[in-house]
Order: C-alpha cells, then structure tokens, then sequence
C-alpha cells in the first residue's frame, strides 16, 4: 500500500515551486492533497500541472483565524498533516516611516502559522503531523530582510512549543531551506549571479524536490521518533 493512502494533506503556499514538488510527491504516495494559495492563477497552473483527482484547490490569504479554519475545512475531512510553506520574501528598508515591511512578514510567515495549526487541531486525524518552513535567514541574519528573518525565528520557537505541547499524538517540525531554485528566490539568484553558489559546500543552489522530500519524510512513519525539530535543506551552508 502507498505510505500516504487515503491520507488528507493541506499545503499552504501550495502553488510555489516546493508546494507544487511537496503535492507531487504525496500524490504519488496516494494522499488527497489540498493546495492552499493567495495566487490564483498560480493554483489554476498547479492544478494543470498536477492533474489528478485527488487534488483540490483553495484560494486565501489566511488572513484571519476564520480563513485559516475555512480553507481546512475544504480538505473534506480529517487532515493528517499540514505542510504550512505560505509566507512573504520582501526586502526591508529598515525605514522608520514604513512599519508596513515588518507588519505584512510577521503577519504572513507567522501569524497565519500559528492561526493555521489552531485551526488544524480539532481537525486532526487520530495522529498528525504538522511542518513549517523556517529559513536559512533565521539561523545566519538576512541584511536586507531583517523582518522576514525574524518571522522564521519566531516559526522555529511556535515548532518548539507545539511539539511539546501536542506530542505524542501530533508531531511538529520544521525544515529550513536556504537557497532553493524557485520563482520566490529568483531575483535572490539573479542577483547573486553564478558567483553565489560558490558559498554553498555543495557548489550550487537547491532544488524543490530537495526540500519536498525532507517534508516527505517529517510526514511519514520513518520520522515517528522525530518532534520539535529544524532541518536545515541549505546545501551544507550552516552546520548547526
């Protein structure tokens, strides 16, 4: 039998590029996924991209705790695991007129994770999983995205306190990417041009697939023993 059959599986920033590599490789494991999105037309793409039955779709910003609860509840039933990778990358004037940059990270990298896995507690299935994406910027400081890496900061203390607090029925960890070739980090790489892989001991810059299947295992039977934890997916860029 697929490890995921018949499993329920929410992933918010669904329609990104590790979203879409995360949906694929459940879908293969036999899960019905539900994709979770701000961007519609990138969930229609998703959508084409994926093509299967087992797939649905719903657009929200996870704005509030209600939004958060509605867009679950389209998963029609009890969820085994939420993958929460919705979240903002947006560069930080550190201006004293333009508080907004520090609002708008803290609001959509982690307020809306807190707020979605209250809402994933009463709809749990008999056991689950919960994972969030933290970041490379949490664990090294990001100059010019000073807000965003405090936001992963604050993810990694939630995946701390909520480990504790469901084990053991839920388990509760969070990955960490760095660099990962996906449309959020594109002007990141541009930016950095081939000279940027160069700080990475592995010589170059993540793959979605790479990161999907870390996910993969933190949603599985392989990681039962495993909670409260940050796996950093960064190429060897941090060794803590």
């Amino acid at each position: 039998m697929p490890p995921f059959y018949n499993q329920r599986i929410a992933i918010t920033g669904g329609a990104g590029g590790i979203g879409r590599a995360t949906a694929r490789m459940f879908l293969d494991g036999g899960a019905h996924v539900l994709l979770i999105d701000r961007d519609a037309a990138a969930l229609e793409a998703a959508e084409r991209d994926l093509g299967t039955g087992r797939l649905a779709a719903w657009r929200s910003d996870l704005a509030t705790p209600d939004e958060c609860a509605l867009a679950l509840d389209q998963a029609g039933g009890k969820v085994a695991a939420l993958v929460h990778l919705a979240g903002l990358f947006e560069f930080d004037p550190l201006s004293p007129e333009d508080h907004g940059v520090w609002d708008r990270a803290i609001a959509a990298n982690l307020t809306n994770a807190y707020d979605m896995a209250v809402a994933f507690i009463p709809r749990v299935a008999e056991t689950g999983r919960i994972v969030f994406a933290s970041s490379l910027a949490f664990r090294r400081g990001s100059p010019d995205r000073a807000a965003y890496a405090a936001a992963k900061g604050g993810l990694v203390g939630l995946t701390r306190s909520l480990a504790r607090k469901l084990a053991p029925r839920v388990l509760v960890n969070a990955v960490a990417p760095g660099i990962i070739d996906t449309r959020m980090a594109a002007g990141l790489i541009a930016a950095r041009g081939a000279a940027g892989a160069s700080d990475v001991p592995l010589g170059r810059f993540g793959r979605a697939e790479e990161v999907a299947g870390v996910i993969r295992f933190l949603c599985s039977a392989d990681s039962s023993y495993v909670t409260g934890q940050t796996i950093s997916v960064d190429g060897g860029m941090t060794n803590v």
